[in-house]
């Protein structure tokens, strides 16, 4: 007789359970700023799709500068810096990406592409800077995994590329990009191996060091060339609320400047001094003229000057909740960023 009893008094409290709400997890106070510009929504609406940005740095013209998006089901977009659609290019599967500068003043675009959920890829395109519009330029298969994370880096001296890949398995992958006859190339080895799932990414090659966000542990530092790792942040619900998603650095001198990253779990960016990694504040892009932030996945930050809308850096940041559109992409001014923090100490 007590058997049933027993039952229903368990499955009287499951029904409790679920009943009951858990709380946000919400981490230390984070300062506001508000968008000065956003992008047209991707073109795949109400699915998880605009993912990542990286910015090309006009430098005769820094207002004439670009922005390539993703869009996950789609392909890659070209902003300019008022947010308008320049281009695009159909490429269903790509995630992250990054643009960098090779031989002949040409941009490198490379996106991680996750179209064989086998194996991590790296799809390449070229961008022309004139017309904003982008040329496929191959495709690099690199290891066993599921593409996600990817940044670049260009050696001082060197002609060639090197790309790092931080697929959903925590293997971080480093691909020698070499071009001849007019086709890239890429020579893969194993950097460095992380527990769990990554994605967020950003080197610098000043120091050498690579930036890794393991999204339900932290943010990890790795050595470009050893692959000796430490844990430099990790996820306290304090300074980082999970998913730590995207990565970006604002760098100054010789090893300082700011590491920002994305705290998904709780809508806000969290910034750390450089060299030592040191906490500095946190920051929200609240509602203005250009609505709110949330749900980040990837971001990109430059402190140089791109001209009079945003003359001491840009912050870009995907907005996972864009409703009633489709995901896009937002952009804040950098100095302002700082200021906030600065008053909010």
């Amino acid at each position: 007789m007590l058997r049933p009893f027993h039952g229903f008094a368990l499955l009287s409290l499951g029904i409790a359970g679920a009943c009951a709400t858990v709380p946000p997890i919400t981490g230390d106070p984070a300062v506001t700023v508000t968008a000065r510009a956003e992008t047209p929504p991707v073109g795949t609406a109400r699915e998880d799709a605009a993912d990542d940005p990286a910015i090309w740095r006009n430098p005769a013209n820094p207002a004439a500068s670009l922005v390539v998006g993703t869009d996950k089901k789609g392909g890659l977009y070209v902003y300019d810096l008022k947010g308008a659609q320049q281009s695009f290019l159909a490429a269903p599967g790509l995630n992250n990406v990054d643009l960098i500068e090779i031989a002949g003043g040409r941009v490198l675009v490379i996106a991680s592409d996750r179209s064989d959920l086998t194996t991590v890829n790296l799809f390449m395109a070229l961008l022309d800077t004139t017309t904003g519009k982008l040329a496929p330029a191959g495709k690099i298969a690199v290891g066993p995994g599921e593409g996600y994370g990817i940044c670049m880096v260009k050696p001082a001296g060197s002609d060639g590329v090197i790309a790092f890949s931080a697929p959903k398995g925590g293997t971080i992958y480093r691909t020698v990009i070499r071009e001849a006859g007019g086709a890239f190339t890429g020579t893969t080895t194993t950097l460095a191996q992380v527990p769990t799932q990554t994605e967020g990414c950003i080197a610098d090659p000043r120091t050498g060091t690579l930036f890794i966000g393991e999204e339900d542990a932290g943010i990890w530092v790795i050595d470009m060339a050893t692959g000796a790792k430490r844990m430099v942040a990790p996820i306290d619900n304090k300074v980082l609320v999970a998913d730590v998603e995207g990565l970006a650095m604002a760098p100054e001198g010789e090893n300082g400047g700011y590491l920002v990253a994305s705290s998904q779990g709780d809508n806000a960016y969290a910034v750390f001094r450089l060299p030592d990694v040191t906490p500095v504040g946190r920051f929200r892009i609240a509602q203005g003229t250009f609505g709110s932030v949330e749900e980040t996945d990837g971001i990109e930050l430059d402190n140089r000057d791109f001209g009079p809308d945003f003359p001491k850096g840009i912050f870009i940041a995907q907005d996972g909740v864009n409703a009633p559109s489709a995901q896009n992409f937002k952009y804040v001014r950098w100095d302002e960023v700082l200021a906030a923090l600065e008053a909010g100490r």
